[in-house]
C-alpha cells in the first residue's frame, strides 16, 4: 500500500500537476494581497477615531476577507482533488495499467487505499499552504483571531472537503468512465456551491416565507447530496467563534451576502459529512473489488 501511494505523488509530479496547481495559486494569492490590502485600508480609515473601533472593524473586514479568500481557495481546493482522482480507475483501466499491477500478488484494496491516500495527502498537504497563506494575507491587512484552538479546527474543516471529494471521485471512477466521472463530479460540486450561494443569499430573494422555506428544502437536499460546500461556510464561524462575538463585530448574521452566518451547518452536519465520506469509501472499494477490468 506505501509503494502505490509514493508511486501516486510521483505521478502527479511527473504529470506536473502540483506544480500547474502551485503556479495559478500564485496568481490566486497575488490577487488576493490587493483584494485584502483595498478592504483592510477601508477599515483601518474608517476607525481612526477610535482605537476600540479601530480594532472592531479591523476583525468585521477580516471576516469578509477571509470569506472572500476560502470562499474561492475551496474552488482551487475541490478542483485539485476532483482533477487528481477523477481517472483513478477507469483511466488507468481504459490504459491498461491496472491489468499489469493487478496481475500480481497485490490484494485491491491494497492498491484502492494506497491511491485513495496518495491523493488525499497531497491534497491535505496543499490545503495547509493555501489556509496559512489567506490566515497570513489576511492578518497583514486586517485582524483575525489568535487562537490556536480555532486555527485547528477551521483546517480540519477546510481540508475536510478533500477526503470527501476524492472518495466521490474515486467510487464515481468505478462507475463510470473517465471524462464521464469527470463532468459528473464537476456538475456535482458546481450545485453543491450553487446550492450553497443560494443558501448564502436566499433570504434577499423574496419575503414571503412560503419561498423561503421551499429555497431552503432545495438547499438542503442539495447538501446532503454533497455537503462540499457547507463544510466550506462553516470555516469562517469557527475560526472568528461568531456565536461569541456577533455582539461585538458588526455583521448582520441574517442579512444577504458572503457572510450570512444564518446559513452556517449545525455540528451535525459535519458528522453526517464523516460517515457520508466513509459510506463512499467503503462502496468504492467493494465497487472496485469486483469491478471487471
Amino acid at each position: 500500500m506505501r509503494i502505490i501511494w509514493g508511486i501516486t505523488w510521483k505521478e502527479m509530479l511527473r504529470k506536473k500537476v502540483l506544480l500547474l496547481t502551485l503556479l495559478m495559486t500564485a496568481v490566486f494569492l497575488t490577487g488576493f494581497w490587493f483584494l485584502a490590502g483595498a478592504i483592510g485600508d477601508q477599515g483601518a480609515q474608517q476607525g481612526l477615531s477610535d482605537s476600540g473601533e479601530a480594532l472592531i472593524n479591523r476583525f468585521a473586514n477580516g471576516a469578509i476577507v477571509m470569506a472572500l479568500g476560502f470562499m474561492f481557495g475551496s474552488f482551487v481546493l475541490a478542483f485539485l482533488a476532483i482533477f487528481t482522482s477523477f481517472s483513478a480507475i477507469a483511466g488507468e483501466a481504459e490504459a491498461g495499467v491496472l491489468q499489469a499491477l493487478l496481475a500480481r500478488p497485490l490484494p485491491r484494496w491494497k492498491w484502492y487505499a494506497g491511491r485513495w491516500l496518495g491523493y488525499v495527502t497531497v491534497g491535505i498537504a496543499y490545503a495547509l499552504l493555501l489556509f496559512v497563506s489567506i490566515l497570513l494575507i489576511t492578518r497583514t491587512h486586517a485582524a483575525i483571531p489568535l487562537d490556536p484552538a480555532a486555527w485547528i479546527k477551521s483546517f480540519l474543516l477546510f481540508s475536510m472537503a478533500v477526503p470527501l471529494l476524492v472518495t466521490v471521485s474515486m467510487l464515481g471512477s468505478g462507475l463510470f468512465s473517465a471524462i464521464g466521472n469527470g463532468v459528473f463530479m464537476t456538475m456535482l460540486y458546481g450545485a453543491s456551491w450553487l446550492g450553497g450561494m443560494i443558501e448564502r443569499i436566499g433570504s434577499g430573494f423574496s419575503r414571503d416565507p412560503a419561498v423561503t422555506d421551499s429555497l431552503n428544502r432545495l438547499t438542503g437536499i442539495i447538501s446532503l447530496i454533497m455537503p462540499a460546500d457547507g463544510l466550506q461556510r462553516k470555516v469562517i464561524a469557527e475560526l472568528f467563534s461568531f456565536d461569541e462575538l456577533s455582539g461585538l463585530i458588526p455583521i448582520n448574521m441574517s442579512s444577504p451576502g458572503f457572510t450570512n452566518l444564518s446559513a452556517v451547518p449545525s455540528n451535525s452536519f459535519v458528522v453526517y459529512a464523516i460517515v457520508y465520506t466513509a459510506a463512499a469509501f467503503v462502496l468504492g472499494m467493494l465497487r472496485f473489488k469486483s469491478k471487471d477490468l
